[in-house]
């Protein structure tokens, strides 16, 4: 693999932002976020939209967004998007381990993997199938739920994934009977775990 630079990659970053993990095994964790632009999944709930079009956003250096990392002094890295896997992601994980941080992964899992993880949250959409080279390296499986059928696509991608991942099902925000159904299918289901977005109850990002 060509060997790029620190101090000409770049990537489209739509915000960064320190604050709390908001959801999943991490939750309550303090993390630095840093949202790429970009994303062709196009979940017609998603509640960044406006991460889809990378070409709204300005490049930023690989130099810059660690340096930002480091200084916030976190105890993750959280790259997420978007899709952050439209982008070839080892230079910047690599030089955010180098910086001795702890880098986590938010993806669909629709492109193939890139970048070197501590943790990968893989939350699969019916929209664009996932890639199969995403199944070996998943941590923890986050599939929001909208709708029945939402379940069934949780068991079919909980069944290509080894058991020790962990396995969450998310209510859709602005949906109310969702939380029903995750509530129902979680009793009926122990493997599963309920995950809510703590940071929108918070009211914080």
């Amino acid at each position: 693999m060509k060997t790029v630079s620190i101090n000409h990659c770049t990537y489209p970053v739509v915000e960064t932002f320190h604050s709390v993990q908001g959801e999943g095994f991490w939750t309550g964790s303090n993390a630095f976020f840093l949202r790429l632009g970009g994303c062709d999944v196009y979940c017609p709930w998603c509640d960044q939209k406006e991460s889809w079009n990378a070409h709204r956003y300005p490049q930023q250096s690989l130099r810059e967004l660690v340096e930002m990392a480091k200084g916030a002094n976190p105890a993750m890295v959280v790259i997420t998007g978007g899709e952050p896997l439209m982008h070839n992601l080892d230079p910047l994980t690599k030089e955010l381990k180098n910086q001795g941080l702890r880098v986590h992964l938010e993806t669909s899992g629709a492109h193939p993997f890139t970048g070197v993880f501590d943790w990968v949250t893989f939350s699969p959409k019916t929209y664009k199938m996932p890639d199969p080279s995403i199944y070996a390296r998943v941590n923890e499986l986050k599939i929001v739920v909208a709708h029945p059928e939402d379940l069934d696509w949780a068991s079919m991608q909980e069944s290509k994934l080894s058991e020790g991942v962990i396995k969450y099902l998310q209510p859709e925000w602005n949906t109310a009977e969702s939380k029903e159904l995750v509530f129902n299918y979680v009793l009926r289901h122990p493997q599963w775990r309920l995950s809510l977005q703590t940071h929108k109850f918070l009211g914080v990002r």
